[in-house]
């Protein structure tokens, strides 16, 4: 039961940095490998056409994401879509092992992705205003680098989570309040020049 609540979290967390990143790793993983089963209706992702429709809405937001300004909007549009994104997962994963509640992995899905993915909507603004848009790119591409590696370590060693997750949380803290003080000094230097 603790290696698939960490799958479901392992993935559920990413899907609220990015939501087709972990939802294609968990297709791939039920059409390529065993390491995971999805049963009626969760497989129709690893269907033909379902890793058809991931792989073209994963260059839209992975393009969005990386442009000042667009990257809001994004993010405002995925605020609805990335924590049901988690909740499926949640749900896929609990029905492929029977060993989780469906629902309590749902809820599991949904809370991680949808805390993600408010943790990324309230630092973003503050990277925005602090390199002046010249951040955006960047903190997107390790946003979606933590994604891929985190949905894999998800699938292959969900066990290595029980280290990652926690030095995560602590190096996002660390980066939060980095940015928020950056952002204090510029609102100082404004409000001084103003």
């Amino acid at each position: 039961m603790l290696s698939v609540l960490l799958t479901t979290i392992g993935l559920a967390l990413p899907a609220g940095l990015n939501a087709w990143i972990p939802l294609l790793a968990l297709a791939l993983a039920d059409r390529l490998t065993n390491q995971i089963e999805l049963a009626e209706p969760y497989d129709m992702i690893s269907s033909t056409p379902g890793i058809i429709v991931i792989l073209m809405l994963l260059p839209i937001e992975l393009l969005a994401d990386k442009l000042p300004g667009v990257d809001h909007v994004s993010d405002v549009i995925h605020t609805f879509i990335r924590p049901l994104v988690g909740a499926f997962i949640g749900a896929a994963v609990a029905d492929a092992s029977q060993d989780l509640n469906v629902y309590v992995a749902a809820l599991l899905g949904l809370g991680g992705a949808a805390s993600t993915h408010t943790a990324k909507m309230s630092t973003r603004p503050v990277i925005t205003v602090s390199t002046g848009g010249v951040g955006n790119p960047i903190a997107s591409m390790i946003e979606d680098l933590i994604a891929t590696v985190a949905s894999v370590i998800a699938i292959f060693l969900p066990f290595l989570l029980l280290l990652m997750l926690p030095a995560l949380g602590i190096l996002l803290y660390w980066a939060w309040r980095r940015l928020r003080r950056g952002s204090a000094r510029l609102r100082s230097l404004a409000a001084r020049s103003g």
